[in-house]
């Protein structure tokens, strides 16, 4: 689904005060879950999420930590539930190219280090463990406790924080902001913006580590270039954003709702119409893992995490995940 418009707004609009008494349940629940203490794992854990549903940038926070812990010498693994996939309970190692299969996020993970994916975590903790793994990344894994982590980091987008600051369906948040403020270690604010300098705010005194999405030098090639831009994330807007700021002229914007399935119908018009404007067709790296193989192949607008002071959170990782005497 598309994330409603009236999530982001400062004030609860009428329907969101409509949805009041379901976002209280929801977010009584959620925080009930997150209360239980997970199983601890022979491995050092790392948790990254969203404080809401939606994107913020956890995927490339997952890769910027992993390499990290891998700089340190580590044997990362990631796990993920799959989002969009069909492995179920797994846990399955994520190889080849099925988005289908896996969903999107793990096949952009396994680049980076071996994934598992499943609704099984503990399962797949253990077989990455048994396959040489001592760190572990936990992809959208603030929220289950299904396993204990060593150390617990929330993302946050710094355009739009945690929107109207109420819980599903009423507004963004996966339960209520105070509730998960009080099971993560750090926040990583990503790009500028004052509802996410106050969402640090009311994570003080825990350490906030600011940070950018930053296009890999290939995206030069789009400066000064028509370019239509197909999203299906969280936000789209984002990638439209970062279009924009390398330069690119983007002359038509198509947004679809995050995960989408992609299928030739979708795409085909799309293309036919950059091409008629002479403009280059470009896409997300998450996009096109699940771009159909009937379509005309993108050009892929590469992202990378850059902290504004990589030494701090170099430092405040290994602090927190140091090799276990056990």
């Amino acid at each position: 689904m598309k994330a409603p418009t009236f999530w982001f707004f400062a004030r609860p609009t009428p329907a969101a005060r409509a949805l009041r008494p379901l976002s209280a349940l929801y977010g009584a629940l959620a925080a009930r879950r997150m209360a239980r203490p997970g199983q601890r794992v022979a491995a050092r854990v790392v948790a990254i999420g969203n404080f809401v549903a939606g994107g913020a940038g956890k995927t490339p926070t997952a890769r910027a930590l992993a390499r990290l812990l891998q700089a340190d010498g580590a044997h990362v693994a990631f796990l993920s539930r799959g989002y969009g996939g069909r492995v179920g309970a797994g846990p399955a190692r994520a190889t080849g190219a099925d988005a289908s299969l896996f969903g999107d996020e793990p096949l952009l993970l396994a680049e980076s280090a071996p994934t598992y994916v499943g609704a099984d975590r503990v399962g797949a903790a253990r077989r990455a463990i048994a396959e040489g793994a001592d760190a572990l990344v936990l992809d959208d894994g603030l929220q289950s406790r299904r396993i204990e982590p060593d150390l617990a980091i929330a993302v946050v987008d710094g355009a739009s924080g945690v929107g109207n600051g109420l819980c599903l369906p009423a507004g963004p948040l996966r339960a209520p902001l105070a509730a998960q403020l009080a099971h993560v270690d750090a926040l990583i604010v990503i790009g500028a913006g004052a509802a996410g300098e106050a969402v640090a705010a009311a994570a003080q005194p825990k350490p906030v580590f600011r940070a950018r999405l930053a296009p890999h030098d290939s995206a030069r090639a789009l400066c000064g270039r028509k370019t239509v831009a197909v999203a299906g994330i969280g936000r789209p807007e984002k990638f439209f954003a970062t279009l924009a700021g390398i330069g690119a002229d983007v002359v038509a914007r198509h947004a679809f709702a995050d995960h989408h399935a992609y299928t030739g119908a979708d795409i085909a018009p799309i293309a036919r119409a950059a091409a008629e404007a002479g403009a280059v067709l470009a896409t997300t790296e998450k996009d096109a893992v699940r771009w159909p193989a009937d379509a005309p192949r993108p050009f892929v607008v590469r992202v990378d995490l850059a902290f504004d002071d990589p030494a701090a959170v170099r430092d405040f990782v290994a602090a927190h995940t140091a090799p276990r005497a056990d």
